[in-house]
């Protein structure tokens, strides 16, 4: 009970910022590309060099330890460029569409049905062949350089490979991205209900107490948003008790829910063409298959994995961004 407590606690937290931020992952990609609108972009790394200095101190004070992702080259290659072209077909990111789930958008109640479904698939069902062929290159290591801040097993960390303390490496790239951010010029969005630097700003409690209230509940990581949707589509076929992930999703639609409901945001969306629910079905069968193949989605391992200097998380983050662009040039980018 008290891990289901906690992820809804830390989903409430996650979808009120997600909803008033209009944060997705997708759209960060898709615009900084197409239209060279660096807002969104700038929010999400604002709040990834803060977190890593956060993670890293929070595992030195010993609330939690750090569990980089596994490096899988193949699998998050692969799932990661999936990941990205689903992401633009689905309309939304993980997050993204879970957030809209609330709003009441139904293309994202379509995405996110047919996410669900594939990612359990894959993960525990018909499609888990494929799984089990790409666990096959998995790679986990004994960490020895920096030990004490990660748990016995990890996957591969910029730290680890190099041999260099990780707080050294930590500093450093939270330098560069703290540099872009405050030293590059922002795109401006006067009709934005938030700042990049607020949303960026409220992203890190989130992200923190996320991790602990993860960590301390048995799941050892931090935010993430695949599993949780595993999760409930497993409580209703399987009769499976909801984790920590699973209500952190409930909590993300429930505070999307009322926060548009309370700026009069909220409203049944349908689009004008019924084709567009085929395309939003493809993009979340995209994002199930992309995000177990690649072990996490934006949030897993852009938002939680990379702030933890895991190489697979970068692999399969580079990836998600260059998939994005690849269909978003297919969508809208050519002339």
């Amino acid at each position: 009970m008290q891990a289901i407590i906690l992820g809804l606690i830390t989903g409430l937290a996650f979808g009120w910022i997600l909803q008033r931020g209009r944060v997705c992952f997708n759209s960060a990609f898709r615009d900084l590309y197409l239209m060279k609108d660096n807002f969104l972009f700038k929010a999400i790394t604002f709040a990834m060099a803060l977190e890593l200095i956060a993670f890293p101190l929070m595992a030195q004070l010993g609330w939690i330890k750090l569990n980089p992702k596994p490096l899988n080259i193949v699998g998050q290659v692969i799932g990661g460029l999936i990941f990205g072209i689903g992401m633009v077909l689905a309309g939304g990111c993980a997050s993204g569409t879970t957030y809209r789930v609330g709003e009441g958008n139904t293309t994202s109640w379509v995405a996110a049905f047919t996410y669900a479904l594939t990612a359990t698939a894959v993960k525990h069902g018909g499609l888990n062949g494929l799984l089990k062929w790409v666990s096959r290159f998995t790679v986990k290591i004994t960490p020895t350089t920096s030990a004490n801040l990660y748990d016995k097993k990890v996957g591969p960390t910029l730290a680890t490979a190099l041999h260099i303390n990780h707080w050294i490496i930590a500093i450093i790239l939270s330098a560069i991205l703290l540099w872009y951010v405050f030293g590059t010029k922002t795109t401006k969005r006067p009709d934005a209900k938030m700042s990049w630097k607020a949303i960026g700003l409220w992203l890190v409690p989130v992200a923190m107490f996320g991790f602990w209230s993860s960590y301390i509940s048995g799941r050892h990581y931090g935010l993430g948003i695949t599993g949780g949707w595993i999760s409930i589509t497993e409580m209703y076929t399987q009769g499976k008790m909801l984790s920590w992930e699973g209500a952190e999703i409930l909590g993300i639609i429930i505070a999307a829910f009322i926060s548009a409901l309370l700026a009069k945001e909220f409203k049944f969306r349908v689009p004008k063409r019924g084709v567009a629910y085929l395309q939003t079905a493809i993009g979340g069968v995209l994002l199930g298959l992309g995000a177990v193949l690649a072990s996490g989605c934006n949030i897993g391992n852009y938002f939680t994995g990379i702030p933890q200097l895991s190489i697979g998380s970068i692999i399969a983050g580079v990836c998600f961004i260059l998939g994005n662009w690849f269909m978003s040039w297919i969508l809208y980018g050519r002339s």
